[in-house]
């Protein structure tokens, strides 16, 4: 019984391209290109089984399947692949390549493949069979091909002219074939790729002519290293430097090396007509009298004319001047070895060539002992803006140049000079550098000590004397193209700011200073090094970023550097005024715990209406240890308080001026001091900005300009994430930022634990219908918008959609009319709580955690929510219930801070829940009387949320804290809350960005991000 349903004849054509044109016929003619494609490659798994192939249409009865080139051996090797419920019958090239095939498919597998000399020759990297590994039969079959011969597999062409042709035609294109499938086989990744250049360097020479003249295809084979070498020697080029001051100057030299000695080495004479003269082991003849010849090609090809004008006898022989060897060294050779000789240079070279020049900055010995020194009976101040002495010293190799030395080498313009019996190499693009980094910097004027300080951070070395700010450092070299240096750029610290630079970067070692007497406290390990590394950069000038966790002490660190600052006032001339200025907030806080730890120190306090001005101002602030204003009233009063020099100026909640442009920043960074001190537990916010903000603030200059610190770093670590330029601006930071956290080992606070848990919350039907109405309204408006008005659209979206999540009536500003008597006023209640499952959910909790007889701290972000939630709650507990808002007074907001944290009021009167505005309560406020704090809508920006958690969670705490945090499910908070995880580490390393990556979303990506998941909603 006949098994097959058909006959199918296959005949194909190579391209020279490699691809396989395929085409088909039955007894009724030529097959349909569909009918060939799905039945031949039925089981071709690579062409996903014929699905991926193309049809070309040659005529109008003729269709031809492209099988690609990679995939033309494979495929034609294996005869199984062909389904057996169809006839095959292989005719012309088809059944050429079914003969050949498996062969070659083998030597692929099996790495059995050479380079090929002819493409190379031309500038091309192709792959060909290595003849030698085929079996006979295919080696005569491929011979006979490329001689036009007749003995060939299959069914064969006459021989004619046109025979021949398509014999050389197919041959063109299996070599093709073959090459491309070499490359998918072995090097179709970045790595391989990679790895054949590295090992294989001569196979990509940039001039393929020269690294292939005077060779043939095995010298070619073996000067790659695709061949092992059977030499006993190997031919080599040295450059001979002058012996002496009689020499008649540098030459080259064709060696003989010998591989099993390599230190043997034969000198030999190349004649023009390329007979080699000299003395080698007699076994080496044959190989030098077949080879001689060639090697004159290939240094001809491989060698400026000039380098071969010596005698007839020797065409090396001409001397050479220093300049020659200059180039030679620096081009010649790099040219000789990218054409595969071996060249031998001398070792200074590769010691200069090895070790980058430096250019160093040696400090001189008694430089940046200021501090020390005595002025009118006081200690002077150092400060990042004292000039220090130095002189220059120059590497370059082995040699250590003093600047007048180098200048005298430079002016004899040679570019290989002798200098104390050895070579030192001068490089034209390694001068201008030079020139350009010495003129940059005056040594009669001297370096900054924030220059040098900056030099010292910007190396990577272990070496702590020295310091490298390449590039970007001193010097500001420009590149000149393909010759530049790298030149490095040191600085050669003395012993004095050696011990001095150590103790600011290794945070370690700074001097321990007594805690003044005067202190009614008691002080913490680390506050009281807190306090000594306040008191080490005073003595600089050096401004200080304080960036303690909260609830660490910062405060009581301060007023202990002020008791110093008071103690050591008449050695240094006299008593003068600090000013703090804070959040309105805390300025009770500040006056009361000034009061108690510090009192002998003394208190003015610059707020209100009526606060003291013009001269009033000057002599009630003279007689002063700290004068305490707003950060408002310090923009107000800019002129004022800018009119007197602070003994030293701190800023409390300092990222309060994180925009850099507030009139709030500029007028506080505008004040004059001989210290200033910034205070904060979240130095980051959003963004690095804000970071350069509070550095401008606490040393001016010293991170660039805001526009030259966003193009070194703001893009480079927000955007590409940069670890390079992150570890380069953690070590500018670090010297200047004392940062410890609650959980760091040696902190040992022994606090309680907190435990934080996300709730997930559903929306009630309204909410989800309102919400998904005002999406699709968003999603049309912002097809229309663009720039300014798209953005703005999407940001009043974002919260209209947050204040729906809260509770409908924020969302829909209907009015709540005022219940008359208690039924209506439960009535209203019900309502308002059954409207909003985040309300209903936060009085559960809120409710089983006062019958335990705890407190709790209850965060939002909008007045009218926080209004809701203290009528309701107190409504539902029978108790008072306290609310903090930016429009509390400062008087209204001492006096619910001391009503929450007391324990000694009647039951009646005595508040358990604290409503609080997330920017009017987030800081500055000491709520330890709660262990639960609730985040009922959640902030932009985790380091915010953490600031206000710790009003709870802080020294004088004894109790675990529990933090809830609302989540509307399905929600764009739902989303935020995977923003803020990832957030967080950001924010840890130094990093953070902010919400406005939602308004640069696409509308598929705002869609996405705001849009109602229906199996988390209801309704």
């Amino acid at each position: 019984m006949n098994i097959y349903a058909d006959t199918l004849t296959i005949q194909a054509s190579l391209t020279e391209k490699g691809d396989a044109l395929i085409f088909g016929a039955d007894a009724s003619g030529y097959a349909p290109g569909l009918l060939v494609k799905q039945r031949l490659f039925a089981r071709h798994e690579p062409s996903f089984y014929g699905t991926e192939l193309e049809i070309e249409k040659l005529r109008d009865e003729l269709e031809l399947v492209v099988l690609p080139a990679e995939m033309v051996v494979s495929f034609f090797a294996d005869p199984g692949l062909l389904p057996m419920h169809v006839t095959w019958q292989l005719e012309g090239d088809a059944a050429r390549l079914a003969a050949f095939a498996p062969a070659l498919r083998r030597g692929i597998a099996e790495r059995r493949f050479v380079p090929s000399f002819e493409a190379y020759k031309a500038g091309k990297l192709r792959w060909t069979w290595d003849v030698e590994a085929l079996d006979a039969t295919s080696r005569r079959a491929l011979r006979a091909l490329a001689d036009g011969g007749t003995d060939k597999p299959g069914v064969y062409n006459e021989e004619t002219e046109d025979g021949e042709r398509a014999d050389a035609a197919f041959l063109a294109g299996l070599g093709a074939a073959f090459s491309a499938a070499v490359f998918q086989s072995h090097y179709d990744t970045e790595a391989a790729a990679a790895d054949l250049r590295r090992d294989f360097p001569l196979l990509f020479a940039h001039d393929r002519a020269a690294a292939a003249a005077g060779l043939d295809e095995r010298g070619w084979l073996v000067a790659a290293g695709w061949r092992a070498d059977t030499l006993p020697f190997r031919p080599l080029l040295q450059l001979q430097e002058p012996d002496g001051a009689e020499s008649d100057g540098w030459r080259l030299a064709l060696m003989l090396q010998d591989k099993l000695e390599p230190a043997n080495l034969a000198p030999i004479r190349l004649a023009a007509n390329g007979e080699a003269y000299g003395t080698w082991p007699s076994d080496w003849t044959p190989h030098v009298r077949e080879r001689s010849s060639a090697w004159l090609t290939h240094l001809r090809a491989s060698l400026p004319e000039d380098r071969m004008a010596g005698s007839p006898a020797d065409v090396l022989n001409a001397p050479l001047l220093n300049d020659d060897a200059w180039r030679f060294l620096t081009a010649d050779s790099q040219r000789l070895m990218a054409s595969g000789w071996q060249v031998l240079l001398p070792g200074w070279w590769e010691e200069a060539s090895r070790k980058k020049p430096r250019l160093r900055a040696k400090v001189r010995p008694d430089e940046g002992k200021g501090e020390e020194k005595r002025t009118g009976g006081g200690r002077s101040f150092f400060g990042l803006d004292a000039l220090i002495e130095f002189d220059w010293r120059l590497s370059i190799g082995e040699a250590d140049l003093s600047e007048e030395e180098f200048r005298e080498l430079v002016a004899r313009g040679e570019r290989l000079v002798r200098f104390r019996d050895q070579w030192v190499p001068l490089d034209p693009a390694l001068l201008a550098q030079i020139r350009k980094a010495m003129a940059g910097v005056d040594p009669r004027r001297g370096l900054s000590f924030q220059d040098v300080l900056q030099m010292h951070l910007h190396s990577n070395r272990s070496d702590s004397m020295l310091a490298s700010a390449g590039k970007d450092g001193l010097s500001g070299a420009e590149g000149n193209g393909e010759d530049d240096v790298e030149l490095e750029v040191d600085v050669e610290l003395n012993a004095h700011l050696t011990t001095v630079v150590g103790q600011l970067t290794q945070q370690t070692d700074w001097p321990s200073v007594p805690v003044p007497p005067t202190l009614r406290a008691e002080l913490r390990s680390y506050q009281q090094s807190g306090f000594s590394w306040l008191a080490f950069l005073r003595r600089f000038g050096i401004g200080a970023v304080l960036a303690d966790d909260m609830g660490l002490g910062k405060t009581i660190q301060f007023i202990t550097y002020l008791l110093h600052v008071a103690e050591e006032a008449p050695a240094n001339g006299g008593r003068r005024p600090a000013l703090l200025i804070c959040p309105t907030s805390v300025l009770g806080n500040w006056q009361k715990e000034v009061r108690r730890f510090a009192p002998s120190l003394r208190i003015m306090l610059h707020y209100g209406g009526k606060r003291l001005g013009g001269d009033a101002f000057y002599e009630e602030a003279a007689e002063a240890d700290l004068v305490l204003t707003s950060y408002a009233t310090s923009t107000l009063d800019q002129e004022l308080l800018g009119g007197y020099t602070w003994s030293a100026i701190c800023l409390d909640e300092a990222q309060n001026i994180k925009n850099a442009g507030t009139k709030q920043a500029i007028a506080v960074k505008s004040f004059p001091a001989r210290h200033r001190i910034a205070l904060t537990g979240t130095p980051i916010e959003n963004k690095l900005a804000e970071l350069w903000s509070i550095y401008d603030f606490t040393n001016p200059g010293y991170l660039g300009t805001a526009r030259v610190f966003a193009e070194r770093f703001s893009q480079a670590i927000e955007r590409e994430r940069d670890k390079e330029r992150t570890q380069e601006l953690q070590r500018l930071v670090k010297p200047f930022m004392l940062r410890r956290k609650k959980k760091d080992p040696n902190i040992m606070l022994d606090l309680p634990d907190k435990n934080e848990m996300k709730t997930y919350i559903n929306l009630t039907g309204e909410q989800s219908a309102l919400y998904e109405q005002t999406v699709k309204e968003l999603m049309d408006e912002v097809k229309k918008l663009e720039g300014i008005q798209r953005k703005a659209a999407i940001l009043s979206a974002l919260t209209r959609l947050k204040q729906l999540c809260d509770h409908p009536v924020l969302f829909t500003k209907e009015a709540v009319p005022v219940p008359e008597d208690e039924r209506e006023e439960a009535a209203e209640s019900a309502m308002l709580i059954g409207r909003s499952a985040k309300l209903e959910r936060l009085l559960d909790l809120v409710k089983e955690l006062r019958d335990e007889g705890e407190r709790c701290l209850i965060f939002t972000q909008y007045i009218g929510m926080g209004e809701m939630l203290q009528r309701v709650i107190a409504r539902e507990l029978g108790e008072p219930v306290l609310y903090l808002h930016g429009g509390s007074s400062k008087t209204a907001r001492d006096r619910m801070i001391e009503q929450f944290q007391s324990r000694e009021l009647p039951a009646t009167e005595q508040p358990n829940v604290f409503i609080l505005s997330i920017k009017a309560g987030g800081v500055g406020l000491n709520l330890t009387a709660a262990n639960h704090v609730f985040h009922f809508d959640r902030w932009w920006n985790p380091a915010v949320e953490n600031q206000a958690t710790d009003r709870a969670y802080r020294m004088g705490q004894t109790r675990d804290v529990q933090v809830h945090k609302f989540i509307s499910l399905g929600t764009l908070e739902e989303r935020i809350d995977e923003m803020l995880e990832s957030k967080q580490q950001l924010s840890d390393d130094v990093i953070t960005s902010s919400e406005g990556w939602i308004t640069e979303l696409s509308t598929d990506a705002l869609r996405d991000l705001f849009t109602l998941r229906r199996d988390w909603s209801q309704g």
